[in-house]
């Protein structure tokens, strides 16, 4: 089931990287949650990175920032510490979270269908709401996209 716009947003609760516990419920104000297949990959780095460089925008309209897939936290530790990441990773290894928000999908390559992560954003109010919703992420732009939305819902 795809969580959509006006939804109540699933519970995260997940270990995070640096040693942290992630949950929703912990969050003081808008969230945005992005869901990315893999570390350390090319478009997850740009995307992770594109995160962090707004990091400080994000934080000045009080908007948390949590990025979620189901690579382990010593992975996320280590991709942390390659790119110099400035946001929380919550590691998702049984997809319970992925399936949640419905980005845990059936994907194909090369004619072979395999399980994974889409790409996919979701900016929560306050409130727990759905607010907005990005799937199928492409990168270039994205975290610029997500942040004026942002200023949006916060006016």
């Amino acid at each position: 089931m795809a969580i959509d716009v006006g939804d109540t947003a699933p519970a995260i609760e997940l270990d995070g990287s640096g040693g942290t516990s992630i949950s929703l419920s912990d969050m003081n104000g808008p969230t945005v949650v992005f869901f990315y297949p893999k570390d350390d990959t090319p478009g997850c780095t740009t995307e992770a990175k594109d995160f962090t460089a707004l990091r400080s925008d994000f934080d000045a309209i009080g908007v948390n920032l949590i990025g979620i897939s189901p690579d382990t936290v010593a992975k996320h530790d280590k991709f942390v510490a390659k790119h110099d990441l400035n946001v929380m990773l919550g590691s998702d290894e049984e997809q319970k979270v992925l399936n949640a928000y419905g980005v845990w999908v059936e994907k194909s390559m090369y004619g072979k269908t395999y399980m994974g992560v889409e790409r996919s954003t979701f900016l929560i109010g306050a409130d727990g709401v759905v607010k907005n919703v990005w799937r199928k992420v492409k990168v270039k732009g994205h975290a610029e996209a997500v942040l004026e939305a942002a200023k949006e819902l916060v006016g």
